[in-house]
């Protein structure tokens, strides 16, 4: 009897430690989305040809008011409740199955990212449509008034979407969607462990300067690694067809070759250092 008490006692301890790090990886990455989502309103907009960032925030602010940098914030919130649920999650499980499996040794660097990959793809697959809904709502503002699609929240574009394009389209853009999360997931995870190794452990640096300086670290390893995925994945999201019922890009790929032939290779990192500023708050409310 007092056996199948514990029993009964152990059980949710062992559910929740089943499920915590999905549990704290969407909470912490909805806590991110909510200060970075200004900065990532900007960042798409240099994307798509609006300027320079100082110019987009002044050109947003003169024109929608303050409430236009929270543009597509329920679809933000909606994609780390499904992609950052799912990549941090998948990621610190596959870790820690790892580190048992190394007899609690420290993760070699190559094993680190390879986890992290895989965790990447699993977090766009499961995120793509929320992440479709969202660089639709923040580029909304950039059509022409007659093709201007007026979502009004995340669910409605999700609504919309499938009544007017069908069900596959919620994944469309979903294989530079995928390339970019897994390797911002390998740059960012993988590059932050091993930088709070080098600062705790090798320089003894305190916990605060840890997080900031592996943040700091990791943050730009992400946004060198994967900017250019994120800008093929923005402009094949965006697009409409003109006219004639024509794209202006076949797919990612001629997407990439489009952009590669008119604007050189440095058209991708278009936005970098805003990007980078975009990352470093995900990395920090992340960081275990």
């Amino acid at each position: 009897m007092a056996d199948a008490k514990q029993q009964q006692a152990a059980a949710p301890t062992g559910v929740w430690k089943t499920i915590k790090p999905f549990v704290n990886g969407g909470a912490s990455g909805m806590l991110a989305t909510c200060v970075i989502q200004p900065i990532d309103m900007i960042k798409v907009k240099i994307q798509l040809g609006e300027g320079s960032a100082a110019q987009v925030a002044k050109t947003m602010y003169a024109n929608e008011g303050l409430g236009s940098f929270y543009k597509g914030l329920s679809a933000g919130l909606l994609r780390q409740a499904t992609y950052t649920t799912a990549r941090l999650g998948s990621f610190r499980v596959l870790t820690n199955k790892a580190i048992e499996a190394n007899d609690g040794k420290p993760l070699p660097l190559v094993q680190k990212a390879f986890i992290g990959l895989t965790a990447g793809a699993i977090g766009a697959c499961v995120g793509s449509p929320a992440d479709l809904a969202l660089i639709r709502m923040q580029a909304d503002s950039t059509l022409p008034a007659a093709q201007r699609r007026h979502y009004k929240n995340a669910f409605h574009a999700l609504y919309r979407i499938t009544a007017d394009e069908g069900v596959l389209a919620l994944w469309k853009g979903a294989g530079p969607t995928v390339v970019r999360a897994m390797s911002l997931n390998m740059g960012m995870l993988a590059s932050y462990d091993q930088s709070v190794e080098l600062f705790r452990d090798k320089l003894g640096a305190g916990e605060y300067q840890t997080v900031i300086g592996a943040s700091a670290i990791s943050g730009f390893c992400a946004a060198a690694c994967s900017l250019p995925f994120d800008y093929v994945k923005t402009q094949i999201q965006k697009m409409q067809p003109d006219a004639t019922g024509k794209y202006p890009y076949t797919g990612s790929l001629d997407c990439a070759m489009q952009t590669l032939k008119t604007g050189g290779p440095f058209k991708f990192y278009s936005g970098f250092p805003v990007y980078c500023v975009r990352i470093a708050p995900h990395v920090m409310v992340n960081a275990d």
